[in-house]
């Protein structure tokens, strides 16, 4: 984890730059999808969630976490099959990542990353 100051334009010029916001969110992808199968299962995300410290699950309960996964699989589960393929998990991230930038507006926040977080590569991209 490190401290890095981040805007919502710099966000937006990263899901904007589609080439670079793709394969990030497919490294993603591949980190999350455990079976190799193609596609994110609910217990493939949970697993995620398993790894979180006490801290980051101190803001939601576990009753918020599942509510939130039906509303992810019920918007992105295009066909429906109880899974997140590849291209639903390229428009779930982009539009987390956008409500992510309006929320923080147009202003730097000093924010805590995560090293593998997508909000990092918007960092590093606008560093570079």
């Amino acid at each position: 984890m490190s401290v890095e100051f981040v805007d919502g334009p710099t966000v937006v010029d990263f899901v904007n730059d589609s080439e670079t916001f793709e394969r990030c969110v497919n490294e993603k992808f591949e980190e999350l999808d455990s079976d190799r199968d193609g596609v994110l299962s609910r217990d493939e995300l949970q697993k995620r969630i398993g790894k979180l410290s006490s801290t980051e699950l101190e803001l939601q309960s576990r009753d918020e976490i599942a509510t939130l996964y039906d509303v992810l699989f019920d918007k992105f589960d295009e066909k429906r099959s109880g899974s997140i393929d590849r291209r639903g998990f390229v428009n779930l991230s982009r539009e987390i990542m956008l409500a992510k930038a309006r929320g923080i507006g147009n202003s730097p926040v000093s924010i805590i990353l995560q090293e593998d977080s997508l909000l990092m590569k918007a960092v590093l991209r606008a560093k570079a």
